[in-house]
This record gives C-alpha cells, structure tokens and sequence, in this order.
C-alpha cells in the first residue's frame, strides 16, 4: 500500500504539476479510504462501486460536510484514473458515483473603506514594515492566491512595465498593478530585499531569515494586520483575492478580463461574483430606497 501511495504522490507532483495543498489532501483521503478498506478485509485492486457508494454513505453518517464528502470522491476519481492508467485496474469504480450537492456559499469580502484600512496598517519604518506593505499591496491590486504571491520570484516582476507574471499549472498570466502598489514594490525591491534576502535566494517575497515566504507566514501576517485594523470582518489569506474580483465588477470590469486574471479556466467560477456583487445591489437598495 505504501508504495502505491508513493507512486501515486510521484505522480501528482511530477505529471499532473499539482500543488503541495492538493497532494497533501489527495494522499490523506486515499489513505483513509484503505483505512476504511482495511478494517472491512478488502484490497485497494479489488474495490467495485459499490464499496466506493457505501464509503460515501459511511463518510456523511460520520457527521462529514458535504464538501468534504465531494472533496474525498474527487480524490478517489483521481486515484482510481490512475491506477486504470497504470494497468493495475481495468475501471475506475469511483466513476458514475455522485455525493449530495454542494450549495456553493459566496465569498466573504471587505468594503472597500475596510481594504483601505488594512493597507494602512504596516508601517514603513523598517524591513519588516516595507515588505508587508508590498505584499498586501501586491496581492489586492492582482488578485492572485497566497501560494501563487509568495511562489513569485524576483524575476516575474517587471516594475518599468508595471505587472508581474505569475505562473500556474504551467499557465503564464500577465496582471498589471495599480501605481501605489507598483510604488510600495519599488521600494521593497530597492531598499529592503537586498538587506534581507540571503545569497542565491530567488523569492519575491522573504522573511526575516532571508530564505522564501511561507504560507503560514503570511496567513498570520494579514491575521495580524486585520486585528491592528480592528475590521470585525473574518479576513484570511484569499479574502483580498475575492475582494479583488468584487469590487471590478462592482466598478464594470469585464468578467472575462477578470477571468483572466484569476486564472479561472471555467467562467462558472468567476460569476459567483456576479451573484455576489448583485446580492450586495440588492442589500443597498433594500435599504436605501424610500419604499423598498
């Protein structure tokens, strides 16, 4: 089983180019179902879907959300579409099962007076101060994913054209920056990565040892500086991402321009902002209108 298990991680990382996030939560779902697998005598080469129906059924009477009942299917599609692919399976049993529907929630965002506010928040009065001022700046003004900002390197940053380049999936997007990100940038890069950044290292975006940001790093960094805020809103490393997407459709970007930038390969996941923007619409209508 383990070295199924690694086989299939090999693949992942090296064929299919997923991210460490989507490896991690692919190989515990797999594991888990053997687990399940285990304690009933059955092998993985062996599984019909039938026992895939059933482990469906057992994960929701385990009390399991309906996402992440939907998440652990997806990751046995995977699996088994590999095994088929390996020859050690003739059919993918997963296939043509379906877990209860997943009622899509709309994002959370901030307003645009609270995004304002957490961009105040660091104070460029040293390193620290300057880099964190960059990267909110870098990540409302493009709108790209916390692991796509502190996956940067300095040499996706073009200051004289005013964008960057971000890389996904083997997917190159082109997002400009507005001037006062392009600035806090600019400052970063000239006066503050040279002090910090240890020899060799490539990152955009470093800590205080000088080697690459990590995700933790900056989940507690924007924890931090929303708290300093005093924003009652819950704020995580995308919700500047949603608010991004939000508040140009609020002001009539396009959607597929803003497609574009997000790197969505599917419209569908860009227009529950459309669905978003027109909820808030109708909140401010509802109750600014005399006779609503």
């Amino acid at each position: 089983m383990m070295q199924v298990v690694d086989e299939f991680k090999n693949y992942l990382t090296t064929e299919k180019k997923s991210s460490a996030n989507t490896v991690s939560s692919y190989l515990r779902d797999v594991n888990q179902f053997a687990d399940y697998l285990a304690q009933k005598n059955g092998k993985l080469s062996d599984v019909s879907q039938d026992d895939v129906q059933e482990y469906v059924r057992w994960l929701s009477g385990q009390g399991k959300s309906a996402a992440t009942v939907t998440r652990a299917l997806a990751s046995l599609k995977c699996f088994f579409h590999w095994m088929v692919e390996q020859g050690n399976r003739e059919d993918n049993p997963a296939e043509g099962v379906k877990a209860a529907k997943v009622e899509r929630k709309l994002p959370k965002i901030l307003t645009s007076k609270e995004v304002e506010l957490l961009l105040e928040q660091p104070e460029c009065v040293d390193m620290k101060g300057y880099r964190d001022h960059a990267m909110l700046e870098l990540l409302y003004a493009t709108g790209i994913r916390v692991s796509e900002l502190i996956g940067l390197n300095v040499d996706d940053v073009f200051l004289s054209a005013g964008f960057i380049r971000c890389e996904s999936k083997e997917k190159n997007r082109i997002i400009p920056m507005y001037p006062t990100a392009l600035k806090a940038l600019t400052d970063y890069l000239r006066d503050v990565r040279p002090k910090l950044a240890v020899e060799g290292e490539e990152a955009l975006f470093v800590n205080m040892n000088g080697t690459r940001m990590s995700r933790q790093g900056f989940w507690k960094l924007i924890k931090y500086y929303g708290e300093k805020a005093g924003i009652q809103s819950e704020i995580t490393p995308h919700t500047l991402r949603h608010s991004f997407a939000a508040h140009l459709l609020e002001n009539g970007a396009d959607i597929h321009a803003i497609q574009e930038m997000l790197g969505h390969a599917d419209i569908s996941s860009t227009q529950v902002y459309a669905k978003l923007v027109n909820q808030r619409l109708k909140e401010v209508y509802t109750k600014a209108h005399p006779r609503a």
